[in-house]
């Protein structure tokens, strides 16, 4: 539903784009009347224009491109909705002739876009002016970063680190507990043998480790009532906090405890006929079992499907039968048949060795895996995906990292580490060890955030970030969350993942930033998001939802299809975040990102 003043309030805004509604007959001759007239709602050569900023002019223009954009049939036909029409039944008060879920969402992203073009956005509250020059404007100018450092600072510290002594012990406490309850020793914990024989895989096992909500305990019973992959190492619930309910631990609970949207969700999914589950389309890009293949030059090879605990919003849960699943690991057939592919096939220069989580495997299976690969000359680079530092750090053995490393050869083959860490209260002590078990040995390590609304708050990834680094991972892509129906729950809008990269990440030294935002396109690959050329905003949902046109990687390659994908609503996404104890205004300039 929708309030009537927000709709007062929104022609208010920018009276020009009302007059043109009612000056037509019916929708379509205001379409086209502002279509022809759009350019003109903004002189950039008036007197006002001349009296603002140049990044005042250039967010107006963005606006009314935007507002032109929403406005053409060609955005009509691929949204599947006038944003015109309804326009012009608002201005006319023709209420009957509305969409059912119009919704204050899409009259708050209407106005916003309409203050835009007004120059009433409202985003900048001052300028930077001085007369000062050489020293003394230097030393001006250092005075306003440091007031910038200040309120970076402000939101900065919120956010905890598994490294810091206070947390750490905590942790350590609970690791007590846990080997309390386990009846094991301390060596026993430190295993990772034990680790994966004692992941916990039910509510009555969990809620003796720490207190569950009612809604977590009914969402992990339906789950495995129905089959759903669930599992939790116990190392990893050391991370939790024994409370529940608290939002310092929400990042890592949220993770692997389906919230029971999901569940219900993928329940009913499982029971519709010939609904694809293969979200990311890889079986359309698989030439032969095991192997994805979406680029030129590199693949993805799976040779183990299962990992020591799942994500809820992995990409692939759909297709692992549980965590730790015996007959996870593919045949030697499968596996000789992928790899000997790859051979034939000269061009791939690099193979992302993922799954499934391939450091779960035996030690035996992964030197196989890369023996086989070594052997292959114009394979570059073999890339291992892994989240196993965050989730079982102990499976990074002194053993393990010797074999992996000696792979390597310096001006022949590299091999690499990428791994997920998601929030700065995963690192903790025996992670950083891990990871420098790898970087002793000359092995490199990346870091694949992916951006949900558990880690989206201001600058809760630049802390990530700056740990990250100070342990020896670098920042490498910050994915936004897949749109898949299920995990709704988890989704942050395009917009926010675009904020953080321009207002957040921006402002960190530049080994700290050195990350890149993407949207990974179902069935083509990623889509840059700092780049606005890859993509097109054509409309918004009466709903709020932003729908947009993603351009594939290929674009001024091949004539590669578009995909079309429908966002959440920034609103709703803002009303969300304010439960969670967030001030909507800190977040007001996310409108603008489009």
């Amino acid at each position: 539903m929708f309030n009537k003043e927000k709709v007062e309030q929104m022609f208010a805004v920018f009276p020009p784009l009302k007059k043109v509604l009612l000056a037509a007959n019916d929708h379509e001759s205001a379409r086209d009347r502002f279509l022809a007239r759009s350019r003109k709602f903004i002189e950039v050569n008036s007197d006002e224009a001349l009296r603002l900023s140049g990044l005042q002019v250039s967010l107006r223009l963005s606006c009314l491109r935007v507002l032109h954009q929403f406005f053409t049939r060609r955005s009509v036909h691929l949204a599947g909705f006038d944003l015109a029409k309804t326009l012009y039944d608002l201005a006319h008060e023709n209420w009957q002739n509305l969409p059912e879920d119009l919704s204050d969402a899409f009259l708050e992203d209407v106005t916003r876009i309409l203050a835009g073009i007004a120059g009433k956005a409202g985003i900048y509250s001052d300028e930077i002016k001085t007369r000062k020059t050489g020293r003394a404007a230097g030393i001006v100018r250092s005075r306003h970063l440091n007031r910038i450092c200040e309120k970076i600072d402000q939101f900065m510290v919120r956010y905890r680190c598994g490294l810091e002594s206070d947390v750490a012990d905590t942790r350590a406490d609970n690791r007590q507990r846990i080997i309390g309850h386990f009846g094991c020793t301390e060596a026993d914990f430190d295993d990772y043998h034990w680790q994966l024989k004692n992941i916990i895989r039910d509510s009555a096992t969990l809620e003796k480790l720490i207190e569950l909500t009612p809604e977590e305990k009914t969402a992990i019973d339906m789950a495995r009532a129905a089959g759903l992959p669930f599992g939790i190492t116990p190392y990893y619930v050391s991370l939790f906090d024994y409370k529940a309910g608290g939002k310092s631990d929400m990042p890592v609970r949220a993770q692997v405890i389906p919230p029971l949207s999901y569940v219900e969700r993928v329940i009913a999914n499982k029971g519709t006929p010939g609904l694809n589950l293969d979200f990311m389309r890889e079986t359309d890009t698989s030439p032969i079992d095991l192997i994805t293949r979406r680029y030129p030059r590199i693949v993805v090879f799976k040779p183990y499907n299962t990992c020591s605990q799942i994500c809820v919003y992995c990409q692939r849960n759909w297709e692992i039968d549980d965590v730790y699943s015996p007959g996870a690991m593919a045949s030697r057939e499968k596996l000789d048949a992928a790899i000997d592919w790859i051979a034939d096939n000269p061009v791939i220069n690099e193979v992302l060795v993922t799954g499934g989580d391939p450091l779960v495997m035996t030690d035996a299976n992964v030197r196989y895996v890369l023996e086989r690969l070594a052997q292959i000359r114009t394979v570059w680079r073999i890339r291992i995906g892994t989240r196993t530092p965050v989730a079982l750090p102990q499976r990074i053995t002194d053993e393990l990292a010797d074999m992996i490393a000696s792979f390597q050869q310096p001006g022949r083959r590299e091999i690499v580490v990428v791994t997920h860490f998601e929030h700065s209260i995963e690192i903790t002590p025996q992670a950083m060890e891990a990871i420098q078990k790898f970087r002793r040995r000359g092995v490199y390590c990346y870091n694949q955030t992916v951006f949900t609304i558990q880690n989206c708050r201001r600058f809760e990834v630049s802390v990530l970030r700056r740990w990250l680094r100070l342990i020896g991972v670098e920042p490498y892509y910050t994915f936004n969350a897949k749109g898949k129906e299920e995990t709704d729950f988890y989704r942050v809008p395009l917009a926010r993942l675009q904020q953080e990269a321009k207002e957040e990440a921006r402002l960190q030294p530049g080994m700290t930033r050195t990350d890149e935002p993407v949207f990974n396109v179902p069935g083509l690959g990623k889509n840059y998001l700092r780049a606005e050329q890859n993509h097109l905003l054509l409309s918004v949902l009466p709903d709020g939802r932003r729908v947009y046109e993603f351009h594939p990687w290929e674009k001024y390659i091949s004539n590669a299809p578009s995909y079309i994908h429908v966002d959440i609503a920034l609103y709703d996404y803002l009303k969300k975040l304010e439960s969670y104890g967030e001030d909507p205004e800190d977040y007001k300039s996310i409108y603008y990102y489009f």
